[in-house]
């Protein structure tokens, strides 16, 4: 049986007196989440009995919400293959992404994406919600994705993401000798006119911020980490090609594959704001082998 998403709190003595619209507003309830908790199958509980919103609440009151369930994303086939989940509550999931995987699925690759195995997760769980990807990675693009496990989730999710309190860092291997120190890339970012795909720095395109440090120096080319202030399309690698060092494997963007067949490129961390559990999370993984080979390669040439 699938679990239906809920949310309780008791009722403090600042809190004494509110109507119980306003207590929701306080616990960031969208007035769209209460729409859907009233027409969609939802119910709001205040001492274990149905309640509306114009209730009157009194200190010691328990309020507990039962969300709707949310039916499976139309179209996203359920697929039971291993995921390596490094931390998971009733709230969100933070999973490593292998390379050559699509984080949800395209016309090329219909299955095989981390979406699939989400769905396919959720159903063996029991987990009555559709897969939220909060940060997405491109297909070959190694690390950490952040999932939220219920629609609103999602949402409190997204408005961090806006204000800058979700935050990546990424390490990449990119071609040439870089200055050691932190360095700053401000320059917009648009679609390329003769290509669906590929994007450009272009005036005309949406702001972009990149900050990159290096970490170390090799033959012919640096291994640096990156932090975003910004989340533009193929960001990382736009800027780094832009400024005349593309990312090793990255061939899209000028980047040679003679050391590794995609671009060397990982999200190493994900730090957030945890809303329910009301503190700050943060979740590292090491380089994937094809990354640390580079390294070893290095070696063998010298």
């Amino acid at each position: 049986m699938e679990k239906r998403f809920c949310l309780s709190w008791q009722v403090v003595s600042g809190e004494s007196g509110f109507v119980l619209r306003e207590f929701l507003k306080i616990k960031h309830i969208s007035k769209s989440a209460l729409t859907d908790i009233k027409f969609d199958g939802g119910t709001i509980l205040v001492n274990g009995e149905e309640a509306t919103v114009r209730r009157h609440l009194a200190e010691g009151d328990e309020v507990v919400i039962y969300f709707p369930l949310e039916a499976p994303s139309e179209g996203l086939i359920a697929e039971i293959f291993p995921l390596e989940i490094l931390y998971e509550d009733d709230f969100v999931l933070i999973v490593n992404k292998p390379p050559f995987m699509n984080t949800i699925p395209s016309r090329e690759h219909p299955t095989g994406s981390l979406a699939n195995g989400l769905a396919g997760y959720y159903k063996e769980k029991g987990i009555g919600s559709t897969i939220h990807v909060v940060t997405r990675l491109d297909r070959d693009t190694s690390g950490l994705v952040l999932i939220a496990k219920h629609r609103h989730v999602h949402h409190l999710m997204s408005e961090q993401q806006k204000s800058g309190g979700v935050k990546r860092l990424y390490e990449a291997f990119v071609h040439g000798d870089l200055e050691n120190g932190t360095k700053k890339i401000e320059a917009p970012i648009g679609r390329r006119p003769t290509s669906i795909i590929e994007r450009e720095v272009r005036e005309d395109g949406q702001y972009a911020c990149t900050f990159y440090e290096v970490l170390g120096q090799y033959d012919g080319f640096s291994h640096v980490r990156l932090r975003l202030m910004t989340g533009r399309t193929h960001q990382i690698r736009v800027h780094m090609s832009y400024i005349g060092n593309p990312l090793l494997g990255d061939d899209l963007y000028g980047g040679k594959r003679d050391m590794i067949n995609r671009q060397a490129l990982h999200c190493q961390s994900v730090t957030f704001y945890h809303p329910f559990l009301e503190k700050e999370l943060s979740f590292s993984i090491e380089l994937p082998d094809d990354m640390k080979r580079i390294k070893e390669l290095d070696r063998t040439k010298k």
